[in-house]
């Protein structure tokens, strides 16, 4: 049986009916993980007491007839800024390469107790601060659909793993885009749900304010199963709204017949690649044949300042939260003949190259006079921003927009273009910066085999809605298939 090409329902459904075990699924899914990550390196860290362990649980729980949870045997990976009790917790550098925590942020918890099966950690960019997963102790990981190229970042292990069939959900964090940008270049959905909606409890952070728990699947009734299962309020997180969920599942079935959707203009489009947009062109037409009404978008406060206000925002937010990370209190010690000599070997020698960067960047931004003249004026923007999208949506049900523009970038571009990649996160910063549901949908592939995809955004609070519109386009473009890791390049099935 070929247990990598079955979607999470599927798994599980046949997990619960007895047509195979979880043990089943989970070994046919770890042997797949140590024939082919050799040629990708998704996974940093295998599991495989425990997943093993608790695979035979759920196998109990159906042998003695009771419901194990909705995803019965489902393996799945996380990111390693998840904390996962007994295994280690990395975030892929080497101020915490030997640090194991002792309990599972309240995202891994939840998926378990769903009965989902934890199998490991996935690669990511040191401390989440990237866009494509080339700066991990553990070395880079390369995009399954094309091994010239990165998966994004910075959770490109998770996307890539979803991509090559090493598990049917995984889960990853975003700041600016760090799910939903790695799953476009993977070639698999991902979702950043509405600020608030899922607990960040036990993830470590990188800037707080725009921190959110993601799920990266194959389709969308994954997607909104793996909402049913994470969503919800948490005493330890207390971000996390209390509101009334609704059935994600029964939304993302719903139809898209009637609603209003707008598709963003104004930007320029002579520098994105070409079949960016005609996705998105797809996209839209796949709208208006399920029955929406199609309008146009300029926002134009959001076009001009999204990029200068995230980085602003989410590098003092860094720069305040890793101070921790000293030597003494957390992180990698490193001796030296003073105190402050000690703090500097320990944050030089523990920290990578970009995050060092991004740490200085921000702590200049939050002193005396750069804090007044430059970080205080971007939380005004970002408001601004947050107010331009609320207005927009008392008039429409979501808005199609590119995520990235580009196509999958090729290996080494972070070294050779840095503003490149930092100016990449135009389109996907934007939800995070105004606290709003965003999905990243594949629409198919060019001739050459490399993803294609557009951005849905929806009102804060409107994840429902947003599920069912990914769910009206992928009914038309079809889910992405499992990228053929076996043929060198990662050509498509």
């Amino acid at each position: 049986m070929e247990f990598h090409k079955l979607s999470a329902l599927e798994i599980a459904e046949g997990v619960k009916k007895g047509n195979w075990t979880a043990s089943e699924v989970l070994s046919s899914h770890l042997e797949r993980i140590k024939k082919f990550d050799g040629r990708i390196n998704a996974v940093v860290t295998l599991s495989e007491e425990s997943a093993h362990r608790d695979a035979k649980e759920i196998d109990k729980s159906v042998a003695e007839g009771k419901d194990p949870g909705p995803l019965a045997g489902v393996p799945f990976l996380v990111k390693d800024n998840f904390c996962t009790d007994g295994i280690r917790t990395t975030c892929c550098s080497k101020m915490l390469s030997d640090w194991v925590p002792d309990y599972d942020a309240t995202a891994v918890k939840r998926m378990k107790d769903a009965g989902a099966v934890l199998m490991g950690k996935t690669n990511m960019d040191e401390f989440a601060m990237g866009s494509t997963t080339e700066s991990s102790i553990f070395g880079p990981t390369l995009n399954p659909r094309d091994f010239n190229r990165v998966p994004g970042g910075s959770s490109g292990g998770s996307a890539a793993a979803v991509a090559a069939g090493f598990c049917p959900i995984a889960l990853g964090s975003d700041t600016g885009g760090s799910v939903r940008q790695p799953s476009a270049f993977c070639g698999v959905q991902g979702m950043k749900p509405s600020y608030g909606q899922i607990s960040r409890y036990g993830i470590v952070a990188y800037a707080s304010s725009l921190d959110q728990v993601g799920s990266i699947t194959r389709n969308i009734s994954d997607m909104a199963v793996a909402m049913e299962v994470l969503a919800g309020p948490d005493p330890n997180d207390t971000t996390c709204d209390a509101y009334e969920r609704p059935s994600f599942s029964e939304a993302a079935s719903a139809g898209i017949k009637g609603k209003k959707i707008a598709v963003l203009t104004g930007y320029d489009t002579e520098s994105m690649d070409r079949p960016l947009i005609e996705a998105i062109e797809k996209a839209v037409e796949y709208c208006r044949s399920a029955g929406a009404e199609i309008v146009e978008a300029e926002l134009p406060i959001t076009m001009k300042h999204a990029v200068a206000c995230y980085y602003m925002v989410a590098l003092g937010d860094a720069s305040s939260k890793l101070a921790c990370f000293d030597g003494m209190r957390y992180g990698h010690h490193a001796d030296g003949r003073s105190l402050v000599e000690m703090y500097k070997r320990s944050r030089n020698q523990g920290f990578g190259k970009e995050v060092r960067k991004r740490i200085l960047i921000g702590t200049c931004i939050l002193t005396r006079g750069y804090y007044e003249n430059y970080y205080v004026p971007a939380t005004k923007v970002r408001q601004m921003i947050a107010d331009e999208y609320a207005e927009l949506f008392k008039g429409v049900d979501a808005l199609i927009c590119p995520i990235s523009p580009a196509l999958p970038y090729k290996k080494g571009l972070v070294e050779e273009d840095a503003v490149r990649i930092y100016l990449g996160d135009a389109f996907s910063s934007i939800a995070n910066l105004a606290g709003l549901p965003s999905i990243s949908l594949n629409v198919g592939f060019t001739e050459e085999g490399l993803p294609t995809n557009v951005q849905l955004m929806g009102p804060r609070f409107g994840d429902a809605g947003l599920l069912s519109l990914a769910c009206a386009i992928e009914n038309k473009a079809g889910s992405p298939p499992i990228a053929d890791i076996e043929k060198k390049g990662g050509c498509r099935e």
